[in-house]
């Protein structure tokens, strides 16, 4: 990546924080809506790494996620991060965060090794076996604390099981969403821009060619798999500290299928047309409640009417600017 484009991440994200200091003046609604669409772009593009531009088909990205959130968010809960100084609530956050992000990269790890060498619909149905297992773990958590003790069984406990984890401390703001968003598009694109990355493109375009030439495609899925993970979690963490509330159900196979959705209606492999697809998909159902009723059979319809009329993606231009 020039240094140019590192310059432009920089002001980026100096650019975010300093708005996020000025956000106490901007409506709430419309800043959490902002927060959200800064978490589904993270979680558009670490998708699309491992559908996209490496040719898999993930359906357990919601697992990545609930894994980072309730890892950040057992963290923050362990130290009480509301009721330190600010400066080190946000040292603390920042933290927590990588901690997701590891292990959900682990976790990553753990699936894709065994998993990755198969290819189509069979990945795509391990994928979401493991997402479902995650769910289910995450409903028992509050039973199987009796198993344990101390501090481990504390926080079994407080993840509340079927009924959800709360009391979750508000960290996550516009800075935090956005400026990390920035990352994930940067860390992404000058990855696959690289000489290394262009492994990936290999991959997807023939597994067997690029074996040929001396690639090895599994290490290449599995690459790309743990570093879609990573940003996965981190995404989790923002999610969790933004909402103060987790629950099992937000993390099944629907959401899945949305993050799925933001990548195929983007162009597969092609980030920017994903980051707008992300930003699309996250305001178009509050531009529909007005239709209160009605309002997921007409967004439903919407995506069927742009998949048959875009399948490609609907924001594939001939010349990318940035893939």
């Amino acid at each position: 990546m020039p240094t140019g484009a590192k310059r432009y991440l920089l002001v980026a994200v100096l650019a975010m924080v300093a708005v996020s200091y000025f956000s106490a003046h901007f409506n709430r609604y419309y800043l959490g809506l902002a927060i959200d669409i800064g978490i589904n772009i993270i979680l558009a593009v670490s998708l699309n790494l491992i559908n996209g531009h490496t040719g898999q088909f993930s359906l357990g990205h919601a697992g990545f996620m609930a894994v980072g959130a309730y890892t950040a968010a057992s963290m923050t809960w362990a130290l009480n991060a509301a009721k330190v100084s600010p400066i080190l609530g946000e040292v603390y956050f920042a933290l927590a965060l990588l901690m997701a992000g590891f292990v959900a990269a682990a976790t990553g790890l753990a699936v894709g090794i065994p998993s990755l060498r198969l290819r189509g619909d069979y990945l795509a149905i391990v994928t979401l076996g493991f997402g479902e297992i995650i769910r289910v773990v995450l409903q028992t958590a509050d039973t199987q604390a009796k198993h344990f003790s101390g501090g481990l069984a504390s926080m079994l406990e407080n993840m509340g099981g079927a009924s959800g984890m709360k009391g979750i401390a508000t960290l996550t703001n516009f800075g935090w969403a956005w400026a990390l968003a920035a990352v994930t598009v940067f860390v992404v694109a000058a990855l696959v821009n690289s000489t290394y990355g262009r492994g990936f493109i290999a991959v997807h375009d023939d597994e067997i060619a690029a074996g040929a030439m001396g690639i090895n495609p599994v290490r290449y899925k599995v690459t790309a798999f743990v570093i879609g993970a990573f940003f996965a979690g981190i995404a989790g963490g923002l999610y969790a500290h933004h909402k103060q509330f987790l629950s099992p159900s937000g993390f099944d196979f629907m959401k899945s299928i949305d993050i799925v959705v933001m990548v195929i209606l983007g162009g597969m492999g092609r980030t920017a047309g994903v980051v707008i697809a992300a930003i699309l998909l996250t305001l178009l159902p509050e531009f529909l409640r007005g239709f209160a009723d009605y309002r997921m059979i007409i967004y439903s319809l919407l995506i069927i009417g742009l998949m048959m009329a875009r399948p490609q993606g609907l924001f594939v231009w001939r010349k990318a600017a940035m893939k």
